[in-house]
């Protein structure tokens, strides 16, 4: 299979599809840096706090949102559903050895997930996680450009593409990459205000 592709690209580089890939592996480290973002604390109740918390399901490890209806009837709570009401315990043990910090409660129908507000300390924290995980992905985005950068210089060897073809490329290229860094930027700079806000 190999030396059939190296043949294919000794014969044409096809820069879209090249471009196209690319793009989406850069969409994909913006996906996953937003989860990241969901799961952080801002003060305010949001599900993703806690949908991916495991619970004992009959000696299963299941997500709570597989288990329960999550809901936020106001800012500073969460309300946990159980669809099977035996859970209840598992579910309250469960959050509470989660370390987040919440404050749990049950009525012995539904779980109530208490959010206590951020200290300016914790929320320093929070920012601080903030930005290395900015820089994560920063660096996925880098390490893909990178690889795709390669790809066109080796093309040139291979395919014979010209030198300013390789430079429009590769400005291309940086373009596109300098696009998707800002996105990450403008999105740490808003969950971070969020989060020193609240």
């Amino acid at each position: 299979m190999k030396e059939k592709e190296k043949e294919v690209a000794k014969k044409e580089f096809n820069f879209n599809q090249v471009k196209n890939e690319m793009i989406q592996h850069f969409d994909k480290s913006i996906d996953v840096f937003k989860d990241e973002l969901k799961k952080m604390r801002t003060g305010r109740a949001t599900v993703a706090l806690i949908e991916d918390i495991k619970i004992d399901y009959y000696n299963n490890l299941t997500p709570l949102k597989q288990v329960a209806t999550l809901t936020t009837p106001d800012a500073t709570t969460i309300l946990v559903n159980p669809w099977d009401k035996g859970l209840i315990k598992n579910i309250e043990k469960a959050i509470v050895s989660s370390g987040l910090g919440f404050g749990v409660s049950t009525d012995g129908n539904v779980v109530r997930v208490t959010i206590p507000p951020l200290t300016e300390e914790r929320k320093k924290e929070i920012v601080k996680l903030l930005h290395s995980k900015a820089e994560e992905s920063k660096v996925a985005i880098r390490n893909v450009r990178h690889k795709y950068l390669e790809e066109v210089r080796d093309s040139k060897k291979e395919a014979h593409i010209s030198e300013d073809l390789e430079r429009k490329y590769e400005q291309e290229i940086d373009r596109i990459t300098h696009e998707y860094l800002d996105k990450i930027e403008k999105l740490m700079k808003e969950k971070e205000k969020e989060i020193m806000e609240v």
